[in-house]
């Protein structure tokens, strides 16, 4: 079918890139009407947690413009709250904060003496910010930040809109300088180096942004009926550049390969076709198995992110067996056209051979297959090892930088009135509230957590129709610190039980710590279930393409020990500090919960795309030589130099990420450039060779009862069956 696709592509070409024309502009209508208003900066877990309920329930028996919703401090080194200075100060800020008009309610210290600090040298002004809160919290924060300084006084603001204004802010302008500033930039130098040739370097380029393109115009409509985060554009383009450029480096480099060996131009495009376009059918459905993996965990993030994935994983399977053969077709020869001094020489040498490098390499790990295995087992198993210790969790904004407005609120709230908490859990009591037994639990709790020191003084309000009650509980800490959570859990655990044992009311826990924790329990249920599907579908994709479950199995057990590499080395950095500070990053307790589900999905999806490549190259040598040593050895040499190059762009895209500010894609970042540096050096180089050696013939095995499946045939058959006319015997077959 891959075959017959390229040479009909190949054939007519400008009806092919005429479609794809028509699906771009298509697209871009798409994204103009459909996608910016249907995409959300919420997240939520989908499975009905505690937290969500209490939010509901609180939502219905409470009115919503009675909460406070952001925290404003102001202090001074000079001047105390009573001073005539002080006080008109406080009046300026609230009268440039009613020019605003988002501000609904100002709390006066006057009205409540607990809102002074006790040296009388700040005030906390809580604040109702008219709805939408999220959109008004900017007109605010440029109040606070004109204000700040100003005669000598401080003035800070935090609060759960303040800090998703900035956490937004700042992680699109990482995901942005990731994959604008770092990722396209280091992708041409590479594609410059592996192709030698300025023309056929930009081929990826294309290819990857065709793939955007039209994947966000699905995304569009798919947003129609769901909702969708607005992450899922960052994880749509810095996937499609990955795909993309790696699709269009299988596909251009078997093309160039087969005229340097002397093939016609068509028959240069369906040998491609045949082979490395076949190949990238089959990994790429690899990779969208991998993320259909994500679409089950119950997480409207996670679930955005595998869209994402998947649309663009299909446009780019698509685009790369089609639009390539056409673009091939009309260029010909002309795509070695500008070529680059000393690269395209290098290059254009090795364009139908081997490796010198990477051959040397293998030839020595085949000669001595069982100690070169154990020892590169070895060094991925010690660098899995840290992965004992790893702690789910989340970075809240203590780990924010310092100059960002939420953080620095954070700190002032912190330092003048340490009993206070800008994210305070929410006790819901619901039935029976008019009872002398709930009565005298509620009472109970409030003892119980006036004695906890991790808690601030509860304030209780009953509501207007009597069904519930509700007890603000302030948390002296960061909502995501280990001090938060622990102080959460145990307010559900032993608090609420044992203060309302006995009773028929139900008290719930709600938010931005309870939420958080709710978040984590689905992360950690779902973790080990999203890696067996993936295991699943992956063994059962591999043995039908290769015929072999042998072949299926080793795949996953070598892509296993890279992402276990990759996830020990994450905790190592991250939670131990091994190198942080070298490297730029946060020492921090824990991982962010959505890492790992995440780092195990794309680290499969893309590692599977090179083992089929490189397996298929293997294959169709050994069928042509039935000489596995030796087909390993060709195999390995003569991808290598692509394999490497599609892996260092990726590379260069995520470093890019991990070099943000936000201690989540530094994470992320990290932990998928480590991954496959050691899947496109260590693996590809020693265990995969070593490996193969040592099976020999049992490679190819197959079980007699699986002899049903179909013949696929990811390599297409060498070329020498192609090449030659077909004798009855194999016509027949």
């Amino acid at each position: 079918m891959t075959e017959r696709l390229a040479r009909a592509s190949a054939l007519h070409p400008w009806r092919t890139i005429g479609a794809w024309l028509l699906a771009i502009v298509l697209a871009f209508l798409a994204v103009a009407m459909f996608l910016g208003d249907n995409l959300t900066t919420e997240g939520e877990v989908t499975n009905n947690p505690e937290s969500l309920r209490a939010e509901d329930a609180i939502a219905d028996h409470f009115p919503v413009d009675q909460f406070t919703t952001e925290l404003i401090v102001v202090s001074s080194n000079e001047h105390e709250v009573d001073d005539q200075a002080f006080q008109e100060r406080l009046d300026e800020l609230r009268d440039a904060g009613e020019r605003t008009g988002v501000i609904a309610e100002f709390q006066s210290p006057d009205e409540n003496p607990d809102l002074v600090s006790p040296d009388r040298s700040a005030v906390l002004i809580p604040i109702r910010l008219r709805a939408p809160e999220d959109e008004n919290v900017t007109r605010v924060v440029e109040v606070v930040e004109e204000e700040d300084g100003r005669d000598g006084f401080q003035v800070a603001m935090t609060g759960n809109f303040t800090t998703d204004h900035d956490f937004n802010e700042v992680s699109e302008r990482d995901l942005q300088e990731g994959e604008l500033r770092v990722g396209l930039p280091a992708a041409l130098v590479v594609l410059v180096i592996v192709f030698g040739a300025l023309v056929a370097a930009a081929l990826p380029l294309v290819l990857a942004v065709v793939s955007i393109v039209v994947a966000l115009g699905l995304t569009a409509l798919v947003a129609q009926g769901f909702e969708l985060s607005i992450f899922v554009v960052n994880m749509l383009t810095g996937m499609g550049l990955a795909l993309g450029i790696d699709y269009a480096l299988f596909v251009v480099s078997r093309f160039r390969e087969e005229r340097a060996a002397g093939s016609a131009k068509l028959d240069a495009i369906a040998t491609a076709g045949a082979t490395a376009s076949r190949a990238v059918l089959f990994s790429g459905t690899a990779f969208v198995l991998a993320m259909i993996g994500l679409l089950l965990v119950q997480s409207t993030i996670m679930r955005s992110l595998a869209v994402g994935a998947i649309l663009v994983g299909v446009t780019s399977v698509v685009a790369a067996l089609t639009v390539l053969p056409a673009v091939l077709s009309l260029l010909g020869d002309r795509v070695n056209r500008l070529r680059v001094p000393f690269f395209g020489r290098s290059v254009a040498a090795q364009a139908a051979g081997e490796s010198r490098f990477w051959g040397a390499i293998v030839r020595r790990v085949v000669r001595r297959p069982l100690v070169s295995f154990a020892l590169a087992a070895a060094l991925l198993l010690a660098a899995a090892a840290p992965i004992l210790g790893l702690q789910i969790g989340g970075q809240g904004i203590a780990t924010l930088p310092d100059s960002l407005v939420s953080k620095q609120g954070f700190l002032a709230l912190e330092r003048e009135f340490p009993a206070a908490g800008a994210d305070p859990a929410e006790v819901v009591v619901l039935g029976g509230t008019d009872s002398p037994e709930v009565g005298r639990a509620i009472a109970s709790l409030q003892s119980r957590l006036e004695a906890d020191e991790t808690f601030g003084p509860p304030t209780t309000q009953p509501s207007a129709d009597g069904e519930a009650t509700l007890i603000t509980v302030p948390v002296a800490a960061d909502a995501l610190s280990e001090e938060a959570i622990d102080a959460v859990e145990r307010l559900r655990s032993e608090h609420i039980p044992a203060a309302f044992a006995g009773t028929d009311a139900r008290a719930l826990v709600a938010g931005a710590t309870a939420e958080n924790i709710d978040y984590f329990d689905v992360m950690r249920f779902w973790l080990p279930i999203v890696i067996a599907f993936v295991l699943g579908l992956s063994l059962i994709l591999l043995t039908v393409a290769f015929r072999s479950i042998v072949v299926a199995a080793t795949a996953i057990l070598v892509n296993l020990l890279s992402v276990g590499a990759a996830y020990g080395l994450v905790v190592a950095v991250f939670q131990y500090g091994v190198g942080a500070d070298l490297l730029g990053f946060q020492q921090v307790d824990t991982i962010e919960a959505w890492v790992p589900p995440f780092l195990f999905a794309v680290l499969f999806g893309l590692s599977m795309d090179y083992q089929v490549f490189l397996l298929s190259r293997i294959r169709e040598r050994y069928s042509a030589t039935g000489d596995t040593a030796g087909a390993v050895t060709f195999g390995i040499g003569s991808t290598a130099r692509i394999i490497t190059g599609a892996a260092l762009i990726i590379i260069a895209v995520f470093i890019g990420f991990a070099a943000g500010d936000l201690v989540m894609f530094q994470q992320m970042g990290f932990g998928v450039a480590i991954a496959l540096l050691i899947d496109a050096t260590l693996v590809r180089s020693v265990l995969v060779p070593a490996l193969m050696t040592l099976l020999g013939e049992h490679n190819w095995y197959l079980p007699r009862w699986l002899d049903w499946l179909p013949h696929l045939e990811v390599e297409g058959g060498p070329r020498e069956r192609r090449a030659r006319p077909a004798a009855p015997a194999a016509r027949a077959r």
